[in-house]
């Protein structure tokens, strides 16, 4: 029996994936939780071989929560569940230590083909999501402006092009919207730009802006 922990802000995501787990044979839910503080709490606390993990979710978002994980040397596998399919994401996702990484649009199948490889110690990516990172690769090596930003900056960085304010982040992060003017303006000096507009402005001509919007 697979124990599985789901960590998402959407009570209805969390029904859905548990009921579709319990209907599959071999897996057990043993534990949920609605934001990052509760999950970082659950996967400490309670012994499970993996963890559905959704990559947006407010205190703590998913890569500041595998970052920290993966410092305990923590032995929960995880497996990001989210609505963003940009490499940028995934790559970041597995060098925090991620196991698999998935959008809420796979297929039931394609979900517990996941689980169960990841909980046998190996490793999940789509096809379509490793053709992405395989294209990526093959770029060139320097990094880009928003390569540079942490994980909570990349964040901050996604939701200003979408263009949320700064009190729709802060509450969308549980944090103080003096803490994302913080964020704003390190993001400025990393990016070397002196306004949003212009962060819109990188976005578009990186081919950031239609993927972060298709999917806030």
């Amino acid at each position: 029996m697979i124990r599985v922990l789901i960590a998402d802000d959407h009570a209805l995501m969390r029904d859905g994936l548990r009921h579709i787990l319990e209907k599959a044979t071999g897996f057990h839910v043993v534990g949920e939780a609605a934001d990052g503080i509760a999950a970082l709490h659950l996967a400490r606390s309670t012994p499970a071989q993996v963890m559905l993990l959704d990559l947006s979710l407010p205190g703590r978002n998913g890569l500041e929560i595998l970052r920290m994980l993966k410092s305990e040397n923590h032995p929960v596998r995880v497996i990001m569940l989210t609505m963003h399919a940009e490499h940028q994401y995934a790559e970041r996702a597995f060098k925090c230590g991620v196991r698999g990484y998935l959008t809420k649009e796979c297929a039931v199948a394609e979900l517990i083909t996941a689980i169960t490889k990841v909980a046998g110690g190996g490793l999940y990516l789509s096809s379509t999501m490793a053709e992405r990172l395989a294209c990526n690769m093959n770029r060139s090596t320097e990094a880009l402006p928003h390569e540079q930003l942490s994980d909570r900056e990349f964040d901050v960085f996604r939701r200003l092009v979408n263009g949320e304010s700064t009190s729709e982040i802060a509450n969308g992060l549980s944090i103080s919207s003096k803490t994302v003017s913080t964020y704003k303006t390190r993001i400025h000096q990393k990016m070397q730009m002196n306004s949003d507009a212009a962060l819109v402005r990188y976005a578009v001509v990186n081919d950031l802006c239609n993927a972060f919007c298709e999917r806030a």
